[in-house]
């Protein structure tokens, strides 16, 4: 039996509860040395859901996982339909003021680094720099057969042309850059195969069910190895692609502070979990040590 990835989990009735005290980011940040580990909910200020929380895409989506998109012709003509349309608008988001305020830290030599669950790319263009992205990147184009890389922008003008007229009204996007289609609505979409080999093309991003590259997991631990603390920003921890490195960084004695609304699978492992919204959160901490936000 196929086993499907974990998409939820059921807090524990002791977790400790959030506060709203931002002192111990604000220490934390002014001592240097801070990893940034940013979820989804980094990235909601700027009109792109998250899967979990209040309103978020699980309770109307389940995710492409990677073993429906590599099994099925019909799977992967649904995921590059709602993909190629939810890409229009998902190309158009700015990074919002968490994101700004991330790169402020960065700037005024507060981080050891940045580690991103998102495929968005917003922390770079806020100003980030030398940030990881964890789970890819929906700016590029794998090849399943011949490795080849290529732009994103690239196959979205091949599909407009093989697709002309497609412009259905969705429901809804997704974090992954998925707009919600039904099977109706996806109809006959034309997929286009890679221009090097003829072979499967995907999104260089890693699904639901797909192992994050080894050698991209040991440089994050090394980063975590070498954090003077461990900031988790806009994520729920579900998955354990996240909360290993909040996990490594308990075991090592580095303190981990969380910002996130709703409580997290990590929670027991943090000093403190702030329950404020990111950008109002991190632009107070950002005042609080004298350090400009571009507004």
């Amino acid at each position: 039996m196929r086993m499907r990835p974990t998409l939820s989990w059921t807090p524990a009735e002791d977790l400790p509860p959030g506060t709203t005290d931002l002192e111990p980011v604000v220490d934390a940040l002014d001592a240097g040395g801070v990893l940034v580990l940013s979820g989804a909910g980094i990235s909601t200020e700027s009109g792109i859901p998250d899967y979990r929380g209040e309103g978020g895409s699980l309770s109307r989506h389940t995710p492409m996982t990677y073993q429906d998109f590599t099994a099925s012709a019909h799977a992967r003509r649904r995921y590059w339909a709602r993909s190629h349309l939810g890409w229009r608008t998902f190309g158009r988001a700015r990074p919002n003021a968490g994101h700004r305020a991330v790169a402020a830290f960065g700037r005024h030599g507060l981080l050891s680094g940045v580690i991103t669950q998102n495929v968005d790319g917003l922390h770079q263009t806020a100003g980030s720099e030398g940030v990881v992205e964890l789970h890819g990147s929906l700016e590029r184009v794998v090849c399943l057969s011949c490795g080849t890389l290529s732009p994103r922008r690239e196959l979205a003008e091949r599909l407009e042309r093989a697709n002309a007229g497609f412009a259905p009204v969705a429901a809804g996007l997704n974090p992954d850059g998925d707009a919600d289609l039904t099977d109706d609505q996806v109809g006959d979409f034309r997929v286009v195969p890679c221009t090097v080999c003829g072979g499967i093309l995907k999104p260089d991003v890693v699904f639901f069910g797909e192992a994050v590259p080894p050698r991209r997991v040991e440089h994050c631990r090394e980063s975590v190895r070498g954090a003077a603390s461990l900031l988790v920003l806009g994520s729920s921890l579900t998955v354990m692609s996240g909360l290993r490195f909040v996990r490594q960084a308990a075991r090592g004695g580095t303190p981990v502070l969380i910002v996130n609304l709703a409580p997290t699978r990590g929670d027991q492992h943090a000093v403190t979990r702030v329950a404020l919204p990111l950008g109002t959160a991190l632009t107070t901490v950002a005042d609080r040590l004298g350090i400009p936000v571009e507004r």
